[in-house]
């Protein structure tokens, strides 16, 4: 079973307890076990400080107590900036957005083959990708 890469807004949105990501999916994310966590990029850190220092995201704890919980490695599985990532970058087509967290994101999640949890219609469609389904992975759930 491959563990799903968040995208940033899945990964705020699970750890929040927000209701724009499904209860089932968020039942499921809870109870992965420590083998099959969640995965993140790297980036996704700084792309959380980043839209708290603009204003843009706003959390119950601060930052750096929010971070170390969120980003701690019961939690998920933090993903580096490889070189294999930063070279795929450059051969993601110019069509895709010039967000570099995207981008990044998108890169890992195909050096790494993890489907990616994320309601970003841009990356989506982007064919770039593999969604995440919570349907696809109940059949097996977890190998033993």
């Amino acid at each position: 079973m491959t563990s799903p890469l968040l995208d940033t807004h899945a990964w705020v949105w699970w750890i929040n307890g927000d209701a724009k990501l499904p209860e089932a999916t968020r039942r499921h994310l809870d109870e992965c076990p420590p083998e099959h966590r969640p995965c993140l990029c790297d980036i996704s850190l700084w792309e959380v400080a980043t839209l708290v220092m603009l204003q843009r995201l706003q959390l119950r704890l601060p930052l750096d107590r929010w971070l170390a919980r969120a980003a701690d490695l019961r939690t998920v599985r933090l993903l580096r900036l490889t070189p294999a990532v930063a070279s795929d970058i450059t051969q993601l087509p110019s069509s895709f957005r010039r967000d570099p967290a995207d981008r990044i994101i998108v890169s890992t999640a195909r050096i790494e083959g993890c489907p990616v949890l994320t309601h970003d219609r841009a990356m989506l469609r982007s064919g770039l990708i593999t969604p995440w389904r919570l349907a696809t992975t109940r059949a097996g759930m977890w190998p033993t």
